[in-house]
């Protein structure tokens, strides 16, 4: 079979999708381009600015996307078969996280760009209000460590491929903070100058190209710089990177944030179009020669999970590919920063629903890089780096040399995890400002630096796992983050269905947003409940010190009481209050 039928196949059903259940959707929530927006009637130019919408669209695809949907779509395919990955990823994107995406953004502009927690306290209670919060800042917590430790890690060490070429860990470090000047760069030039978003973008869109060049012609080797060891070496890193997240999360948005993630979003897109376009070209090259090339699939479509290692496929599958099919995380970037900067209702379905297909089509595309590889050949690699070389083989097919395409990859992916640690972190800031009331530069660099101050915590420690072997903070916490994170998505999808129910009074709701949110809550919560088992039964001599069961009891806790508070709410069948007057920030 050839991969190049897969990913047509998925790419036409995705853009039908759009077409159709897109337009749906936006009927149901009476998308209106005449009504006004919060980012008109607040702007600020710090938090609310209105912006164009293929900007808005980059930058809130490139948040939004990161590592989940290459990590997730990768471990799941090794593990369970590109089977029910492939089949989770398309039935996912189109009718669980595509429709998660549109409402939460569409409740947060109805609400004066709040968050999903205020659209859940106007239409449930406070204190729904108060426990969605602390989950949603809790499940931040996991973000931001399981991410940092993996960009971290990326920048030290070195590896070599096949022929011979070696990619050094420096270099993307290089690469990586060359990338995080440009923007800062084209951000001032906007702000300051007559420059336009277009010309912005054809001048620094190739200087991407030129930081990864330069990259490996002065690599940032902590290791010899400093003579630490590799682990010392990444603790740096990590520390350094979280001390990037607290000042990106509080300057404006239109210094880093905005240019950034425009800059990110042409870069991811980049990506997953020219892997397609290496896929097309293998493709039909092999068709052409009577077989099918590099894009013959040769790993297996189900596989027998070692349960030891990654648990059965129900409910793992659902945990461990997030972004790419579903992923709560994407309802903080829609109501934290994407809601205060879209500039037309209408706008909503291509950012809500349409970069969560897309999403949905770079998962497609990380698959592929497991599809096209023996099993043995996947053993003892990380997931960055099966994604790195699978794609250096799809642009290989363009006449790009192999090693330019594992640099190019792994910038890449270094990149989309930058999108979304520091959204991460100012999406903290947004929450503990919500709870506590702090305001003004105070309050903004307060909640900022406590934010980044408990992942900080984790990533210093030195983790084990029960044989005692040392082990990255990402790997214990990322499981804990796949399913507290689709904990999250059921939470959300739940608000939104109260919020749905009481304004339209529409039995499809329960189609549309209810089955969803059952989906969702169960996988999570089974998941949780697992985590449960393992850290509490049997009943161990001394309570364990591992994070990740105390945390899922404080998840579980915060889900059912949440849970109750809905169900209570529907029962009663009370009107809901009146929309939020928008006012303005002048």
């Amino acid at each position: 079979m050839n991969l190049l039928w897969v990913v047509l196949i998925c790419a036409v059903v995705f853009a039908v999708a759009y077409r159709f259940y897109g337009n749906l959707l936006a009927r149901l929530l009476k998308l209106d381009a005449t009504r006004p927006t919060p980012a008109v009637e607040l702007r600020n130019d710090i938090d609310y600015l209105p912006i164009d919408p293929p900007f808005l669209f980059s930058q809130h695809f490139s948040a939004i996307a990161a590592a989940g949907p290459i990590v997730g779509p990768i471990l799941a395919g090794v593990w369970f078969g590109w089977g029910p990955a492939l089949i989770w990823i398309v039935l996912g994107s189109i009718f669980i996280g595509g429709v998660h995406d549109i409402a939460s953004l569409t409740a947060s502009i109805r609400h004066r760009a709040s968050s999903i927690a205020e659209v859940v306290r106007r239409h449930m209670s406070t204190r729904s209000y108060v426990l969605f919060l602390i989950f949603i800042w809790i499940t931040l917590v996991y973000i931001i460590v399981a991410f940092t430790d993996i960009v971290a890690s990326s920048f030290v060490g070195r590896k070599i491929l096949d022929d011979g070429s070696v990619i050094q860990g420096g270099a993307t470090a290089t690469s990586s903070l060359l990338y995080l000047i440009l923007p800062i760069i084209m951000g001032l030039l906007l702000r300051y100058t007559r420059l336009t978003v277009g010309w912005a973008t054809v001048i620094f869109l190739p200087l991407v190209g030129v930081a990864i060049w330069a990259g490996p012609l002065w690599p940032l080797d902590l290791t010899g710089l400093l003579g630490v060891s590799e682990a010392s070496a990444i603790r740096l890193w990590d520390v350094l990177l979280l001390l990037y997240c607290m000042a990106a999360a509080a300057v404006p948005v239109w210094l880093l944030l905005q240019p950034r993630g425009h800059l990110g979003g042409y870069f991811l897109a980049l990506t997953l179009f020219g892997g397609m376009l290496g896929i097309i070209v293998a493709g039909v090259v092999g068709m052409w020669h009577g077989d099918n090339g590099a894009l013959a699939i040769h790993y297996p479509a189900f596989t027998l999970a070692d349960e030891a290692k990654s648990g059965p496929v129900f409910p793992m599958l659902f945990i461990t590919i997030a972004c790419g099919a579903c992923s709560g995380f994407h309802c903080l970037i829609a109501s934290g920063t994407t809601s205060k900067q879209l500039r037309r209702e209408t706008d909503a379905q291509a950012v809500g629903y349409g970069a969560m297909l897309l999403e949905g089509m770079v998962a497609v595309v990380s698959l592929g890089t497991v599809m096209i590889l023996s099993a043995d050949a996947v053993k003892g690699k990380q997931p960055n780096l099966i994604y790195a070389l699978g794609n250096a083989d799809f642009l290989n097919a363009l006449g790009i040399p192999r090693s330019f395409g594992v640099s190019f990859a792994l910038l890449a992916f270094t990149t989309f995890v930058y999108d979304t640690l520091d959204v991460c972190t100012r999406l903290g800031r947004y929450i503990l400002q919500e709870l506590t009331g702090w305001e003004g530069r105070v309050g903004r660099w307060t909640a900022t630096a406590i934010t980044a101050a408990v992942p900080l915590f984790f990533v210093t420690q030195k983790i084990t796992d029960v044989n005692g072997k040392a082990i990255s903070a990402w790997q214990l916490f990322w499981p804990l983050f796949g399913a507290s994170n689709q904990l999250m998505a059921a939470l959300a999808l739940l608000g939104l269905t109260v919020w749905l129910y009481r304004t339209r009074r529409n039995s499809i709701i329960w189609v549309l947003t209810g089955l969803p949110t059952v989906v969702m809550y169960v996988m999570s919560t089974w998941a949780l409940l697992r985590f449960l088992q393992q850290g509490f039964w049997p009943i161990p001599a001394s309570l364990p010190t591992s994070p990740v069961p105390w945390a899922a009891l404080v998840l579980v806790i915060l889900a059912g009481l949440l849970l109750v508070e809905a169900l209570w709410i529907v029962s009663k069948g009370s009107a809901a209050p009146p929309p939020p007057q928008v006012l303005s920030a002048g």
